[in-house]
């Protein structure tokens, strides 16, 4: 699927691996909000998102039945910390199952820019029908001079391990960016750290809420799925948690919106809430919001601490 820009000005340029949150009209009420990597090089004023079909999902299936050429749909600019620097250093790219969008932008710039970089494209996905872009990911790696593929098969081969990793023999100075399930991250991060990879070298991605952390909580149960809060629904402006798939109306029986994220079961990461850690800085996709207590310091641009802050506007957050 391809974005075009309407009559508002040019598109904002964005760094491989960075991905949209875009608002759906007429996929449900309230509008759905979701966030897609870019799974491509921009090219001629234009982004392109890459959307599996889920047979449960809202968005994707309205995507799948409904989109055409002129669609409108509202979108925020790029954005994301997960993207691929520059330098002339090895880069591994790793992804399994729907993970391959951002590191396929990455391998998109790397072919654009001729890159003599040596790279390695690691791929997990469960057999060769579920094996996304599989041309087009042949085509890019047969553009760059020292790039090379392993795809594996879970069905047949399991998913690469310590030893598999290992047997690559990848430079200690190598970038290595991950893309995939929670725990297909974390073993291939504890991998590479295993191979002599720097861990400071290592970026991963993880599509959806972030895991919690909340100190003093002991989570026994299952994590409830995020929904309305309890009680009267509020008047004040709207709340989008964006990576959570949900939109709430602001209470002022809630003194920030960090105690409005926990009434709804949205996951949140907090420490001291009292603006002074930074654990809770969270971006904010769209909107403004205000400190009712003011932090130590303040977070860094396009971020708001929300253990300290209520809304100003509607608000779409990245939580």
């Amino acid at each position: 699927m391809r974005l075009q820009a309407d009559d508002h000005g040019p598109l904002p340029q964005p760094l491989p691996g960075q991905y949209l949150t875009v608002r759906i009209p007429g996929a449900g009420e309230p509008t759905p909000l979701r966030s897609y990597s870019l799974s491509g090089e921009p090219a001629a004023g234009d982004y392109r998102i890459s959307v599996k079909r889920e047979d449960h999902g809202l968005v994707s299936r309205w995507l799948h039945d409904h989109i055409e050429p002129g669609s409108i749909v509202g979108a925020a600019a790029p954005r994301g910390d997960f993207y691929l620097t520059g330098g002339g250093n090895p880069v591994v790219l790793i992804s399994a199952g729907i993970g391959i969008t951002p590191v396929l932008a990455m391998l998109h710039a790397l072919s654009a820019a001729r890159s003599r970089r040596h790279i390695w494209w690691l791929h997990t996905t469960r057999n060769r029908e579920t094996e996304a872009f599989a041309t087009e990911v042949a085509a890019l790696i047969e553009s760059l001079p020292h790039a090379r593929k392993l795809v594996s098969f879970t069905q047949t081969q399991g998913r690469p391990n310590r030893a598999a990793i290992a047997a690559l023999g990848l430079p200690a100075d190598a970038a290595a960016y991950l893309c995939g399930p929670t725990q297909f991250m974390a073993d291939m991060r504890d991998a590479l750290t295993a191979a002599g990879l720097d861990p400071a070298r290592i970026h991963s991605e993880l599509f959806g809420a972030l895991p919690p952390i909340n100190p003093g909580i002991v989570d026994g149960a299952a994590r409830k799925p995020p929904h309305p809060p309890g009680g009267t629904p509020g008047t004040g402006p709207s709340i989008t948690f964006a990576r959570s798939g949900l939109t709430v109306n602001w209470s002022s029986d809630y003194g920030n919106i960090l105690e409005l994220a926990e009434a709804c079961d949205v996951p949140t990461r907090f420490s001291c809430r009292s603006g002074v850690c930074h654990l809770c800085e969270t971006g904010i996709v769209a909107g403004t919001a205000t400190y009712v207590q003011t932090p130590l310091e303040p977070p860094r641009r396009g971020s708001v601490l929300i253990c300290s802050a209520a809304p100003d506007s509607d608000v779409v957050l990245d939580l």
